[in-house]
């Protein structure tokens, strides 16, 4: 039997192995086609080599105060001001590699390692973005398509520019270009926004539980929003998880990460809004300013578009200090609730049914409502946007609705109510408003600037648009005009009694006759004393001998630009002017006759650096050195025996008004000051000027309408409404010693031809008179 031989069939695999590799190769050929056709932009633009070197970021303008704080930003959308790698603590840095990039430093833009992970385990155990390839979606692509392809052709992109970046950029300037895109919510774009705006301080200060709250908002700042009634919590829980990663990694220890994890987020909230923060008022003005040179054609860039303050990252150097702009807001946020608690307490509907108006009736109040009705901004938006009829809008003003009021009851100064919008226009017509700037004689370099309480409820800035009437604070241009033309001491008599300037001298339609304050006269007083106790009849003497138009000249020399009417009357402050004018007026008395134009701004540089603007000064001499001085010495006895005087005594305790709106009393200064108090016709404003050799400040109290005022000179004057603002300015001012405010004496100028010492005066009038006695002949 034929045995048969058993064959065994080998599988042959080279078919299978060579379609693998047919493939494999297709596959990577493919994906090459695919990285070549998204680099010549077939998916969508790509940025070339000169838009990676120069990312299309809107950059916030930074207004930097003189002692290098920032003060606020303009921006219209982005918050945005950038920080260098060097700027961000190592902490902040090693949470973001452990949470979002462990291998940051092993790869070059791709890890794919990770993307390999991300495949195998479809997106569930984590994603595979680099730090490198999230910056490109940041910088050029934001949130992307929604549908699948749009997703993959996206990434692919995200990975070429990721590494184009790495190739462009080292490590350390891509993780400061992360840190400065990033959108972390309420208005905090990149990490210098949100560093200033959650905790209140720059990003090199920032403590490890702040840098991880920080770096867990990377994941998403929308749901996880750290403010109270957002996600506090939310946010608390991944911050411990980025701790858990730092601890996983070896950035900190384990017990670092327990120890911090039980932390509250200890917020520290403080917006950055144009509304809100420091020096709003001031800020506003330079917004003005800086629109008008950016208009300048003389102020263009190199390609010739104008600057946009919103977005081109423009530094602007002010001489704002912001340690004496906060002592100034401070000043004004103590002593106005208490002043206007008192103002509200005189004013209940009881004590006066008029309230808060005075001397007006139904029919006046009902006009000037409707006339403030008709200036109002609602009334344009509802005539000019919604295209409403007079009658709709008139109706629409007594409709109750819901609105948020300023308070100085609320801590947030702030309450929600309901209220119709004529309620609420009379409700702000009680307030009394504040304004105050303070600045450096020497250089006009404006230190601090109050233009009222709260940007947000009251947007009028009452430094420098808002004209008051100045009451006695115009004085002392009436005493240095005859100081400069009569040569008069401060040491000179006048009587105090009844003086009238006849009808039409001076252009005078009618005999003037002024009448003293409380109507007292009597006997003869000093220039000193007179100009100190603000005395009317000697101030008119003064008017006569000199006459108004030598006044006004002066007046305008001094940088007083309204338009003044040449009557007697205006010895006695009838003009309108600003708090602005006043205070750079009285610098030239400090600055020995030389008048400095106030100056807010010190240079303006790009985003690179680039100086494009400087300011120069602007000075010019008025007065003499010697007449300047001698009103300087006739203005200090304002304050050591007359109406100004309460900045030194301490006796007035006890005294009623002085418990219940002369904040801060006693003050106690000792130190030579030179001042003015100012009060005009039925209290409707209060002044008080303050000057010490090297700062000149002035404060303006009073309501939006004169019709709102205090029924007596006890509250209504100067030195109750003004003076305590300046007095807590000075205060703390002279708490700071880094601030250098002067205590000495104000310079004396050599060869003073005029005698100051009251004591010597009258020693050499007394002898002068012995010298011309001549003993009669006696005849025998």
């Amino acid at each position: 039997m034929a045995v048969k031989k058993k064959t065994t069939q080998v599988l042959d695999f080279t078919k299978y192995v060579r379609w693998f590799w047919k493939v494999f190769l297709l596959g990577v050929a493919g994906m090459m086609l695919l990285f070549l056709l998204a680099s010549w932009g077939v998916f969508g633009e790509m940025p070339d080599h000169t838009i990676l070197e120069n990312p299309r970021t809107n950059l916030a303008s930074e207004i930097i105060s003189s002692d290098g704080v920032t003060l606020g930003k303009f921006y219209f959308k982005d918050n945005r001001t950038p920080v260098d790698y060097n700027e961000l603590p190592p902490h902040l840095i090693d949470a973001l590699i452990a949470t979002e990039d462990a291998r940051y430093h092993k790869h070059a833009g791709i890890d794919a390692r990770g993307t390999l992970r991300a495949l195998v385990k479809a997106g569930r155990g984590g994603g595979a973005s680099t730090i490198s390839q999230q910056l490109a979606k940041q910088l050029f692509h934001g949130e992307g398509s929604k549908n699948t392809l749009g997703r993959i052709t996206q990434k692919i992109k995200e990975w070429i520019i990721a590494i184009r970046l790495e190739r462009q950029y080292t490590k350390e300037e891509i993780i400061a270009m992360y840190f400065n895109i990033y959108d972390f919510g309420n208005n905090a774009d990149g990490i210098r926004s949100a560093s200033r705006i959650y905790f209140g301080k720059e990003p090199a200060k920032l403590e490890l539980h702040e840098s991880t709250m920080l770096v867990g908002m990377f994941k998403n700042s929308s749901l996880y929003n750290p403010r109270p009634h957002r996600n506090p919590e939310g946010t608390m829980n991944r911050r411990n998880v980025v701790l858990a990663q730092m601890a996983k990694y070896g950035f900190i220890t384990e017990a670092v990460k327990d120890s911090i994890q039980k932390m509250p987020l200890n917020l520290r909230y403080s917006p950055e809004s144009h509304r809100e923060g420091m020096a709003t008022y001031f800020r506003e003005y330079l917004r003005g300013f800086m629109k008008e040179w950016c208009d300048d054609k003389a102020n263009r860039k190199p390609d010739g578009s104008k600057y946009n303050i919103n977005s081109d990252g423009l530094k602007i150097y002010t001489t704002i200090d912001s340690r004496m702009q906060a002592y100034a807001e401070e000043a004004v946020e103590q002593h106005m609730p208490r002043l206007q608690s008192e103002f509200d307490n005189q004013n209940t509907p009881k004590r006066n049914p008029t309230a808060p108006f005075l001397e007006l009736d139904q029919e006046e109040i009902d006009d000037l409502l409707n006339k403030g009705m008709r200036r109002s901004e609602r009334w344009r938006k509802m005539k000019y946007d919604l295209k409403k009829s007079d009658k709709e809008i008139i109706r629409s003003f007594d409709e109750p609705i819901k609105m948020t009021i300023f308070s100085w009851d609320d801590e947030g100064n702030e309450i929600d109510t309901v209220m119709t919008p004529m309620d609420s226009m009379r409700y702000y017509k009680s307030f009394l408003l504040p304004a105050m700037m303070s600045m450096e004689p020497q250089t006009g370099h404006v230190k601090a600037w109050v233009g009222g309480m709260d940007y947000k409820h009251f947007q009028y800035d009452m430094v420098k648009q808002g004209k008051r009437q100045i009451g006695s604070t115009f004085k002392p241009f009436v005493y240095a005009t005859a100081i400069d033309q009569l040569h008069l001491s401060p040491c000179d008599t006048l009587p105090d009694t009844p003086f009238c300037i006849e009808k039409d001298k001076y252009g005078n339609p009618e005999e003037w006759c002024p009448k003293n304050s409380g109507g007292k006269y009597g006997g003869t007083r000093t220039l000193k004393n007179a100009l100190g106790n603000s005395v009317n009849t000697i101030t008119a003497r003064l008017m006569d001998k000199v006459g108004p138009q030598p006044v006004i000249d002066l007046a305008n020399k001094l940088g007083i630009e309204q338009d003044i009417l040449p009557v007697p009357s205006i010895a006695l402050g009838t003009p309108d002017l600003s708090v602005y004018e006043m205070v750079a007026a009285y610098s030239t008395f400090a600055n020995k006759g030389v008048y400095n134009k106030p100056v807010m701004i010190t240079r303006i540089e790009d985003k690179n650096g680039t100086i494009l603007y400087q300011f120069s000064p602007e000075t010019k001499d008025v007065l003499s050195a010697e007449t300047a001085y001698v009103t300087v010495k006739l203005l200090e006895g304002v304050t050591e025996s007359g109406s100004g005087q309460r900045l030194r005594h301490s006796w007035a305790k006890n005294v009623p008004v002085y418990k219940e709106v002369i904040t801060g009393y006693p003050y106690e200064f000792t130190n030579p000051i030179a001042g003015k108090t100012g009060t005009t016709q039925n209290q409707s404003d209060g002044w008080f000027m303050g000057m010490v050799p090297n700062l000149v400040t002035g404060v303006w109290v009073g309501a939006e309408d004169r019709a709102a005022h205090f029924k007596t000179i006890t509250y209504g004057q100067g030195a109750t409404m003004a003076l305590p603002i300046w007095a807590l300015y000075m205060k703390s001012c002279y708490e700071n010693s880094e601030l250098n405010i002067s205590t000495v004496q104000f310079d004396k100028p050599t060869n003073l031809s005029i005698e100051v010492d009251c004591l010597k005066f009258k020693e050499d009038k007394d002898r002068d008179k012995m010298e011309d006695f001549e003993e009669p002949e006696i005849d025998f």
